[in-house]
């Protein structure tokens, strides 16, 4: 069912999984490769083992087993997960001025602590990735930017660094 223009999205609600398009197509393109690659290079691997003989004293066998089980654990949870997700959709309809920060939102911040300019993309947390911007809105730093404008300051207590500043310079929805 589509959203009317001015309905509220609750990114709280623990039924949606919210990604990004490309972040969808990482848990889609993974689910393949399990389902069509991994799955049959489990199989070839308990089938080698099994030709060993005695299967109870047989590591190689024991260590397949483990593996195709972590492997259809992986693809349940994926496959849950792509039934839940929904696209974050976008919202450039706002003047620059009005534009909050939210999920699916790319920020330019100045951090005030670290004398430092950074750009965040909020995402939900199956994309979280700090070590390439990508931060999540469960995360401190996340909650801490959500439903700021240009020109606020967001705070948080990092628990490295303490007390974390930073001036939001820009959003880009």
């Amino acid at each position: 069912m589509a959203k009317k223009q001015n309905e509220e999205i609750d990114f709280n609600d623990k039924n949606i999984v919210w990604v990004t398009e490309e972040g969808l197509k990482q848990l889609q393109d993974r689910y393949d490769y399990l389902k069509n690659v991994k799955r049959q290079e489990v199989a070839q691997k308990i089938a080698v083992a099994r030709s060993y003989g005695d299967l109870s004293e047989n590591s190689e066998y024991s260590a397949a087993k483990d593996e195709q089980s972590a492997t259809e654990a992986e693809l349940l949870a994926l496959d849950e997960k792509i039934k839940k997700a929904r696209i974050i959709p976008n919202d450039d309809t706002k003047s620059k001025k009005d534009r909050i920060v939210r999920m699916g939102s790319t920020v330019k911040v100045f951090d005030r602590t670290f004398d430092e300019e950074l750009t965040y993309k909020i995402v939900g947390s199956t994309e979280s990735d700090p070590l390439n911007n990508l931060l999540s809105n469960e995360s401190p730093a996340g909650k801490a930017l959500i439903g700021k404008k240009i020109g606020d300051i967001a705070e948080y207590d990092s628990i490295n660094s303490g007390k974390i500043e930073m001036e939001i310079l820009d959003i880009t929805n």
